[in-house]
């Protein structure tokens, strides 16, 4: 990431975590950090042929539209919203490379069809795009190796491979390169760092991930437990690109200061943190939260639980480069001018879930403000799941 004097982040190496992003001048509450782009998209369905949304934008295709298209040159039943997406679709996301591999990917013979490998369905999706990718934007897939993760050959990568070879009708390290060693690779980019771009909330049901983007400068904000930024998208109700990601800050901040996200909903229990971090992520959190709630009884962790509300998902299913994270809560200074006074020693981020969680039920959302007008804070916060506004002095 190039460092631009009026952007107000830049990257750089941390001792013990690698690049990460900090800030490069004092923050206010609600400050846009970043409008992100992705580098790559893919659909979290293993057929196109069940989505109800366009192949190229990922918005939602109404059933009473009468301008969708199909695409003219395969079966694989992939639809899109305007002429406009078509369009581009058939010249970048959706080539006649893609085309032939959707097909054989969707052939009743298809090695993980017969074996009903919902996962690797995904997975393999996922590879067509990246390599269909280095064919049709090289700058772009040098922009999606960069990013975090150490390739890790196993036999689902080995196998995964000789899967997507025989559908993309790769030859062997031919002259693009594409091998073994480069799926292992691919795959773990996407592991350590693809953002879920989750449905819209609906309180009566459970959020599901439509698709999945990497974005060549969010992917390198590290995870904190109490994060100081939080990523807003617009999926379906967005004017401009559906698929941008919008990162703000949620409090104040000084120059200098690691800006941090978190992986998934803050009012996960100190336990079901750590397991999905080491599981997604590979690594052990011991930000200043966790440090506090490691050692907490049974009990104590109920007592969190009163203050928490239900579990939903903050619209991050995956993200970050999986570096550990040690950034402590920085709330001294808030978007309502409000300080720590009166806060309780013993639970030192209790103001954070009074502040900063969303209280619309089966939410889990956290807030932030919008962004500050002529310089002056705004007294309106946006939840980054629900979309709900409150005042700030509610």
């Amino acid at each position: 990431m190039s460092h631009h004097s009026n952007s107000p982040i830049q990257m750089v190496e941390l001792e013990n975590k690698g690049r990460a992003l900090v800030s490069t001048k004092p923050l206010k509450a609600g400050e846009i950090l970043l409008k992100d782009s992705p580098i790559l998209l893919y659909s979290a369905l293993p057929s196109s042929s069940a989505a109800n949304y366009c192949s190229h934008c990922f918005r939602t295709i109404s059933s009473q539209s009468t301008t969708t298209l199909s695409c003219p040159n395969c079966s694989a039943a992939s639809q899109f919203c305007s002429p406009q997406c078509q369009s581009a679709a058939l010249c970048t996301s959706h080539t006649p490379f893609v085309c032939s591999a959707l097909r054989r990917l969707g052939a009743a013979d298809s090695p993980l069809l017969l074996l009903h490998h919902h996962d690797g369905l995904i997975q393999a999706r996922f590879l067509i795009a990246a390599y269909n990718l280095a064919i049709a934007s090289p700058s772009k897939f040098q922009s999606l190796l960069s990013l975090q993760g150490d390739a890790l050959s196993d036999d689902a990568s080995v196998f995964l491979h000789s899967v997507v070879s025989t559908v993309c009708q790769l030859p062997n390290s031919g002259g693009l390169g594409f091998s073994a060693d480069l799926t292992a690779a691919l795959l773990a980019k996407d592991k350590l760092n693809a953002f879920g771009l989750m449905e819209p909330f609906d309180q009566g049901k459970q959020r599901s991930v439509r698709a999945y983007g990497l974005y060549p400068t969010a992917s390198f904000f590290n995870h904190d437990c109490l994060p100081n930024a939080c990523r807003f998208d617009y999926v379906d109700s967005s004017e401009f690109s559906n698929t941008d990601i919008t990162i703000r800050v949620i409090h104040d901040l000084p120059a200098g200061r690691e800006i941090c996200l978190s992986y998934f909903p803050v009012n996960f229990k100190y336990l079901e943190r750590q397991q999905r971090l080491k599981e997604d992520y590979d690594f052990v959190c011991d930000c200043d939260r966790c440090k506090v709630e490691a050692n907490w009884s049974d009990d104590e962790e109920e007592g969190e639980g009163e203050m928490d509300h239900d579990d939903g998902d903050d619209g991050m299913d995956e993200d970050g480069d999986g570096d550990d994270d040690d950034e402590e809560g920085d709330l001294e200074t808030t978007d309502c001018g409000m300080d720590r006074e009166g806060e309780d020693d013993s639970f030192p981020h209790a103001y954070f879930f009074v502040r900063y969680m969303c209280s619309v039920d089966n939410c889990g959302g956290t807030l932030a403000p919008l962004p500050p007008v002529d310089a002056r804070p705004s007294t309106v916060m946006e939840c980054n799941v629900c979309g709900s506004f409150s005042k700030c002095e509610d």
